[in-house]
């Protein structure tokens, strides 16, 4: 039997973004690691417990419970066994940490520019490509 525990959305529908502490962000970038490795699985404290050696598992454990409480984390129940799944990917909570910082500054657009002027060329060339393609879809009427 498998009750999930899921995640509290802000009101805006998108997931209030908390700083990670150094063990937290460890914690995470393990479980996004065995995610991206394998997609359709859930992983146990113990498995990403392996993934940090100088951690100890009740470590691992009482932070995966807290970032489960955090929003960032869905807890599985099979049984006696817990299982975790990053509720986003690794990029997805970086452009959570990106919207958040937007929202955050009085001139959105000043933001914008000034972070568009400092990225690196290869960086550019993504934007350049991702906004070329957005802009053409709203002028079809189509959606991504």
């Amino acid at each position: 039997m498998f009750i999930r525990t899921a995640p509290v959305l802000a009101p805006t529908g998108r997931r209030e973004v908390a700083g990670l502490g150094q063990l937290e962000r460890a914690v995470m970038d393990a479980l996004w690691d065995k995610a991206a490795a394998d997609p359709q699985a859930t992983f146990t404290a113990r498995d990403v417990a392996t993934s940090l050696p100088k951690s100890a598992y009740t470590t691992v454990l009482t932070v995966l419970t807290r970032l489960v409480k955090k929003g960032f984390v869905l807890q599985i129940r099979d049984g006696k066994t817990h299982h975790y799944l990053p509720v986003s990917s690794r990029d997805e909570y970086i452009a959570d940490l990106m919207h958040q910082a937007l929202g955050e500054t009085v001139d959105s657009g000043a933001a914008l520019v000034h972070f568009a002027r400092t990225v690196s060329d290869d960086q550019a060339v993504v934007l350049r490509e991702i906004l070329g393609r957005s802009t053409s879809l709203a002028e079809s009427g189509e959606q991504e």
